[in-house]
């Protein structure tokens, strides 16, 4: 979505001043070794000094006396976080986040946890309860956009993708817009989206993809074969694509050919070519 160096910068921006204040305390050569070796993105090591420091300045009752600590409890999070240990990442930012309740950053990073983790629900509660911290970002509309669109919830999906389009227009969001549109009903618009993505970037796989899925969806078998034939330009053994031809194909009454295209979707891994091989090449009921 965004270059991990970007987000990480985003992360712990809001709370850089506060651990600017431990170059007072008995820790401070330990704490510029450790953010030395954040800096450097060497979170393993850095971990097991922020991991020195608080535990040698432990919470009383669930919240650290020196607030000088919850600088490293979030560098330590985003580090423990970078390196894919998610639940003690989770943990300490869960202790960071009351202090700062008006920080984006601690919701921020849940979000970008919980995306990790698989988690849907939790990482849309979290990256919107950030986004209504801090101005309009069109990173966070697009990813936000694709979390509704997981949830099915095209109408809201729309509105951030229309927000974030204000900022930037590229290939992803045309392509997500164009899903809005297509699962609300508006068939021409969906279409508009998808041949704008098409022109802003024709490499973009995911366009031609749900495109031409949608295309033999609604029966447009023609234009559908249009699209993967596209794709196929760009990548000429890709499964779902030599499915989707076939599809057509049989569908135009075109049958040794798209029997042909079946065939190699198949053995490429298309599990789904496998029942109009049955029905239309094997001595089936189809046509």
């Amino acid at each position: 979505m965004f270059p991990k160096s970007t987000w990480l910068v985003l992360l712990f921006l809001s709370v850089s001043v506060v651990a600017v204040k431990a170059q007072s305390k008995k820790w401070k050569a330990l704490a510029v070794k450790a953010d030395t070796l954040y800096n450097r993105e060497e979170y393993g090591a850095a971990v097991e000094l922020y991991t020195k420091i608080l535990n040698a300045n432990p919470p009383r009752n669930g919240k650290y006396e020196d607030r000088t600590m919850y600088g490293f409890l979030y560098k330590r999070a985003v580090s423990y976080y970078s390196i894919q240990e998610y639940d003690k990442a989770l943990a300490d930012v869960i202790l960071f986040e009351p202090q700062y309740p008006r920080s984006p950053q601690p919701k921020l990073l849940k979000a970008f946890i919980y995306r990790e983790l698989d988690d849907l629900d939790k990482q849309l509660e979290n990256l919107s309860a950030a986004m209504a911290l801090q101005p309009a970002n069109p990173d966070f509309l697009k990813w936000r956009g694709k979390l509704y669109i997981q949830k099915q919830m095209y109408s809201q999906a729309r509105k951030d993708l229309m927000e974030a389009r204000q900022f930037e227009i590229d290939a992803e969001l045309e392509t997500y817009l164009g899903l809005c549109y297509y699962h609300t009903g508006q068939r021409d618009s969906a279409y508009i989206s998808f041949n704008h993505a098409i022109e802003l970037n024709p490499t973009f796989m995911a366009t031609y993809l749900y495109a031409g899925s949608m295309a033999l969806e609604d029966g447009n078998f023609l234009l559908g074969l249009e699209y993967v034939n596209l794709a196929l330009r760009l990548d000429g053994k890709n499964p779902d694509l030599l499915y989707y031809k076939g599809v057509a194909l049989i569908e135009l009454n075109r049958t040794e050919e798209g029997c042909r295209c079946l065939n190699r979707a198949f053995y490429a891994g298309s599990d789904d070519a496998a029942d109009y091989l049955e029905e239309y090449c094997f001595g089936g009921t189809g046509r």
